[in-house]
């Protein structure tokens, strides 16, 4: 009953995608791969309960498509990230599958009762192929993890250097996701079908709940941030892509002089107090490219674009907070004032900044 449940859970979830009005690339691929993972759960089930003596032709089919799960989990991920970028090839992700295929041709050639007979000897007779195959799939499920886990790192760097706040970006759903896939792996390695299964179902489960939970993942409607969340990565694609601050042709004059207009901006009107504030929209009024103002701000400041506005939100934070009027406002509104919106970000930075947290800032200064 439990794998059944598991199964019914894959299929509606799918089911859900599938009906999704305006699918995303990554709608698409978590759709297909989610179907992957039901049928891979109904022939688990049939071999787990021995019905799989009433369906033999369907024996085999189960042996390589664990190696299709991590080319699953990296596509999408990247359809993620990178919604605007072109589709990169997947056929190379998929052809170790489709020759772990081809190796048990002989096997699914075989009759009825001979698949039967070689499944009730563990295997008999294709001990080489199978071997080759669970290697295959332990390596690969470890490689593929870490090239989802480079691919999400190299994305929360690139943010920093776009957004000044990072809550609006959230990668959590992703985290989930490689998280679970991880987990599953090391009971793979352990060679324990049933816990794997198991843990597949569990995983389904909470990849539906997470999913509902987000808003945007199994439904039509989009959460307030999810088109900045993942729409802004067709801007930090660009510059991953383009910015070489080696080979830059920028003068250095012209950038000394772009960072004293930067300073003169943020003194004068506190464009930091926006938290929606986003590098193109400095950019746009500075009338500067935003590659070139990331990378002034990265030579000039040594921070990135998310460090800078945060630091100088906390300045602002420091100045304010003394004043004698501001003393029958909370510490939190007056962290908004100054531009942040969540209070985990805000005493995140502040303590980063000076080691402290602000109320015991306020306490040391107080008494100066």
């Amino acid at each position: 009953m439990f794998y059944l449940s598991g199964i019914i859970i894959t299929f509606f979830l799918a089911i859900l995608l599938i009906s999704k009005k305006d699918k995303s690339k990554g709608d698409r691929i978590l759709a297909t791969w989610l179907c992957l993972i039901g049928i891979h759960l109904q022939l688990f089930y049939l071999h787990f309960s021995g019905q799989y003596v009433h369906y033999s032709f369907l024996l085999g089919l189960e042996i390589p498509m664990p190696l299709l799960h991590g080319p699953f989990l990296y596509l999408y991920i990247r359809a993620l990230i990178y919604p605007t970028q072109q589709s990169v090839k997947s056929f190379p992700h998929f052809l170790p599958a489709l020759l772990a295929y081809g190796s048990l041709i002989p096997f699914l050639l075989l009759s009825s009762e001979q698949k039967i007979l070689v499944y009730q000897q563990n295997g008999l007779g294709f001990e080489v192929q199978t071997a080759t195959i669970f290697i295959s799939i332990v390596l690969l499920g470890i490689i593929y993890l870490i090239l989802s886990w480079r691919q999400l790192n190299r994305h929360k760097k690139s943010i920093k250097n776009h957004f000044s706040l990072t809550e609006k970006v959230n990668m959590k759903w992703i985290l989930y996701l490689i998280y679970g896939i991880g987990a599953i792996w090391a009971v793979v390695i352990l060679g324990n079908d049933t816990l794997t299964f198991a843990l597949v179902t569990v995983y389904v489960t909470l990849l539906g709940y997470l999913g509902i939970r987000q808003g945007n993942v199994f439904s039509n409607y989009n959460l307030s941030y999810s088109t900045v969340q993942f729409n802004a990565s067709s801007v930090i694609n660009v510059a991953q892509e383009k910015v070489k601050y080696q080979k830059s042709t920028l003068k250095e004059e012209d950038a000394a002089k772009i960072h004293a207009s930067l300073n003169n901006l943020m003194k004068t009107e506190k464009l930091f107090k926006n938290p929606e504030l986003g590098l193109g929209d400095l950019a746009e009024r500075l009338d500067i490219h935003q590659n070139t103002l990331s990378q002034v701000i990265n030579s000039f400041e040594q921070k990135h674009f998310y460090d800078y506005i945060n630091e100088l939100r906390i300045e602002e934070f420091k100045k304010i907070a003394l004043i004698p009027d501001s003393q029958k406002y909370t510490l939190l509104s007056l962290a908004f004032d100054c531009g942040f919106n969540s209070k985990t970000t805000f005493n995140r930075t502040f303590k980063k900044s000076t080691g402290i947290s602000p109320k015991e800032y306020l306490a040391q200064t107080s008494f100066k």
